[in-house]
């Protein structure tokens, strides 16, 4: 059991350390945003928030990469299981339950659920704020309006 939670933690640990790479990229993204003066707020809001969500998918999906590759290091799903679905599976807590990890391993599936809920709640957080960000850069006080 202490083995499942140090590989847990160190994968966890690694996507953490990517999660606030892509952070400091998104809250770029709303800086140079701000910098630019527009005709077109709406379409500029949209386009920046576009942005971000796709940098966070793609660090989302790299997350889970990361943890496909550990379950297929340490063996953690039956031969011939597709570990990348598994690890889709249990980072976005869908639970299908159509694959299970071996016995020695059961353990791994919450972990990663664990750590994926608490990166995905991270991606919230940084997309409102980067919404706050440009409003507040293109000087828009009430987001319906967006003059």
């Amino acid at each position: 059991m202490l083995l499942q939670f140090l590989v847990g933690t160190l994968v966890s640990v690694i996507n953490i350390g990517i999660h606030a790479l892509v952070t400091i990229v998104a809250v770029g993204i709303a800086r140079g945003a701000g910098l630019r003066q527009t005709r077109r707020p709406r379409v500029h809001l949209m386009g920046v928030m576009v942005a971000t969500a796709v940098v966070l998918q793609v660090a989302h999906t790299l997350e889970v990469l990361v943890w496909a590759l550990m379950y297929e290091v340490v063996q953690a799903a039956a031969p011939g299981s597709d570990v990348l679905y598994f690890a889709f599976v249990n980072y976005t807590t869908l639970g299908y339950g159509d694959i299970t990890p071996v016995r020695e391993w059961r353990l791994i599936g919450p972990l990663t659920a664990m750590n994926g809920v608490l990166l995905f709640g991270w991606s919230a957080a940084i997309l409102f704020e980067v919404l706050r960000k440009t409003l507040e850069h293109l000087g828009v006080t009430q987001a319906p309006g967006l003059k």
